[in-house]
């Protein structure tokens, strides 16, 4: 029970990270219908119009509603292991090989159940490389698994 509640945890942290709006910050019909307002429920609003019609996709592919693909995507939240304060857990079950924790941290980044396995016996091998120190930022631990991982032929294509 523990796992399923870890992994729809950091799903739906994961889903809720923000970056800079896909397309601009001005991109859809949403964004048209709602300018000038403010608040979680306008950007709600906007979100639900133009995910449901499709048009801010149809936008960014064709230069039109608004929409512009030049800027750089930036994502100022935390990371997902500090958003879900699960840090501890994930050291834990790294020291060991196996746990709740790593299996929904897989989860969260998208690995294929084939791999899993294979991902978190790296993770073992490299824990020392991941938490150098007690003191390390949950930031620091996803940027030297991102690094072990693209060490990895297996695991690479999974970072960028």
């Amino acid at each position: 029970m523990k796992k399923i509640i870890i992994g729809a945890v950091l799903l739906g942290s994961s889903m809720s990270a923000s970056a800079v709006a896909p397309g601009g910050p001005g991109c859809g019909w949403g964004n048209l219908l709602f300018e000038g307002s403010s608040g979680l429920p306008a950007h709600l609003l906007a979100t639900i119009v133009n995910g449901t019609s499709g048009n801010a996709t149809f936008g960014m592919t064709s230069g039109t509603n608004g929409c512009d693909v030049s800027g750089t995507l930036t994502y100022s939240g935390d990371s997902l292991l500090a958003m879900n304060g699960v840090l501890e857990e994930v050291a834990q079950d790294m020291a060991v090989g196996h746990g709740e924790a790593l299996t929904a941290l897989t989860v969260a980044m998208q690995i294929d159940p084939a791999d899993r396995d294979h991902f978190n016996s790296l993770m073992h091998e490299n824990f020392t490389q991941i938490f150098p120190r007690d003191d390390v930022s949950s930031g620091e631990v996803m940027d030297n698994i991102t690094m072990v991982m693209k060490r990895d032929d297996r695991l690479s294509h999974y970072v960028s």
